[in-house]
């Protein structure tokens, strides 16, 4: 049966009482559920994607970021500061210059399946 909005809908209503158990047996946490959901809406800003985007190139400068991406450093600052905080880009400073990249593998997983399912 399909519903109103089109969607797949059982002909009969029924719990599937095992299946409803085993799942609800592995369900993480609430608070790990959130903290999920958190991490996923920092993934929910365009300029922050580009940010990642750049970083899963290379390591780069706030001065080089900017450049790149026609922003000024205040604001790519501010977007990097966002992102380290969710733990997705680290940084290390050369004298006066601080470069960042990306925070481990998991990051560039996340990036690069990500890429994969939109090209799909």
């Amino acid at each position: 049966m399909i519903d109103k909005d089109g969607m797949e809908r059982c002909d009969y209503i029924h719990a599937h009482e095992d299946i409803v158990n085993a799942v609800n047996a592995q369900m993480p946490d609430e608070e790990i559920l959130y903290d999920l959901a958190e991490l996923f809406k920092v993934f929910g800003d365009s300029t922050r994607i580009k940010i990642l985007y750049v970083l899963f190139e290379s390591e780069m400068c706030v001065c080089d970021i900017a450049q790149l991406l026609n922003m000024n450093q205040s604001a790519i600052s501010h977007q990097l500061r966002v992102l380290k905080q969710s733990k997705l880009v680290k940084y290390r400073r050369d004298g006066k210059t601080v470069f960042y990249s990306l925070a481990d593998g998991h990051v560039r997983t996340i990036l690069g399946q990500g890429m994969e399912h939109v090209a799909e």
